[in-house]
């Protein structure tokens, strides 16, 4: 099959282009080229910026497309007109940021999706993110119809060549061992799904031409902050790693973030979109490797390789330790 991807060099679209060329199919990867062909040369490598110059797809036809960076749905509409009506079963990678909060934990596909405030909005912020994230599934929807969109919506995606290096930071930390600074509640609700498992998931649901709304999550709920952590410690973890719980309120009056303590959802109204329920996913063929599995295998390659992160992501040393002082001083202990 001819697989067109729209993003494909970078973190999942570069896991989905892996997955798609190691089962034998014709990839296309569509990108800005700041990453040459020389990662993927079995693959047809077209160069381009969605936003302004979409002509290198001007033509070709494929059976399906992947795409991984859509934000807006001018850039989804955009697309669609480039194409042109070539590029068969469309793959939308979204988000369940896509849903309207509060949801109860174990929340199926159904569930209400977030609003704009203003739908012509194009900044891209914390609040903005999950309505445009609605606005472009309906715009996909629309544009390649109900029966040729595919629509995923993960949460935390993780694995090797994560650039947010999120989740990878609490592997490398945890794997320092010593006293951990664990951030608000164990039982804060947190899904992550392997960017490999999704990725092969993705390419056989194109040669299936599987259709439909799926989350993309592991595991099933409950499943909370501290398992995490107690997974990620199990498998890396030296000998004496302890684990030491700080509340939210402490932390947000220390000035700390979703950036300096990640995946933690310090003030965040929303993180109850990490309790979806994957029963639809997994009919359709998505099955997770074991958490554990994961994290020995992040931490592997982090080994041979550390991946560049976007942003100064996790605490120094320094103020990790200065944080569970002051914590310990407030506790009384």
């Amino acid at each position: 099959m001819r697989i067109l991807i729209i993003g494909g060099t970078r973190f999942v679209g570069r896991h989905i282009a892996e997955a798609a060329i190691a089962a034998g199919h014709d990839v296309t990867l569509f990108h800005r080229g700041q990453t040459g062909p020389e990662l993927f040369p079995q693959a047809t490598h077209l160069t381009g910026d969605r936003n302004n110059d979409l002509s290198a797809l001007a033509a070709g036809r494929w059976a399906a497309t992947v795409d991984v960076c859509g934000y807006l749905p001018r850039q989804v509409r955009s697309l669609a007109a480039a194409l042109d009506g070539r590029g068969g079963q469309h793959v939308f990678i979204s988000s369940t940021s896509a849903y309207r909060t509060p949801v109860a934990a174990g929340f199926t596909e159904d569930a209400a999706l977030a609003e704009l405030a203003d739908p012509a909005t194009q900044e891209i912020t914390d609040q903005t993110y999950g309505g445009l994230k609605t606005a472009c599934e309906r715009a996909a929807a629309e544009l390649h119809g109900a029966a040729g969109a595919t629509i995923v919506r993960p949460t935390y995606v993780i694995g090797p060549h994560d650039y947010s290096g999120r989740f990878t930071w609490w592997v490398q930390r945890i794997a320092r061992g010593g006293a951990v600074l664990a951030p608000g509640e164990p039982g804060d609700p947190i899904q992550v799904i392997d960017a490999r498992d999704l990725a092969s998931w993705i390419v056989s649901l194109i040669e299936r031409s599987v259709t439909g709304v799926f989350h993309a999550v592991s595991p099933p709920p409950p499943f909370g902050f501290g398992d995490m952590l107690q997974a990620i410690a199990a498998e890396v973890g030296p000998a004496g790693t302890e684990l030491s719980w700080a509340p939210s309120d402490f932390l947000l009056a220390e000035g700390e973030h979703e950036l300096s303590l990640p995946l933690w959802p310090g003030a965040d109204s929303e993180s109850d979109i990490n309790a979806a329920d994957p029963a639809a996913a997994v009919a359709a063929g998505l099955a997770p490797r074991p958490l554990r599995r994961s994290i020995a295998e992040i931490h592997q390659a982090e080994l041979r390789a550390p991946t560049p992160t976007r942003d100064q992501v996790g605490l120094s040393p320094e103020r990790e330790a200065e944080l569970l002082t002051r914590w310990r001083a407030a506790a009384g202990g």
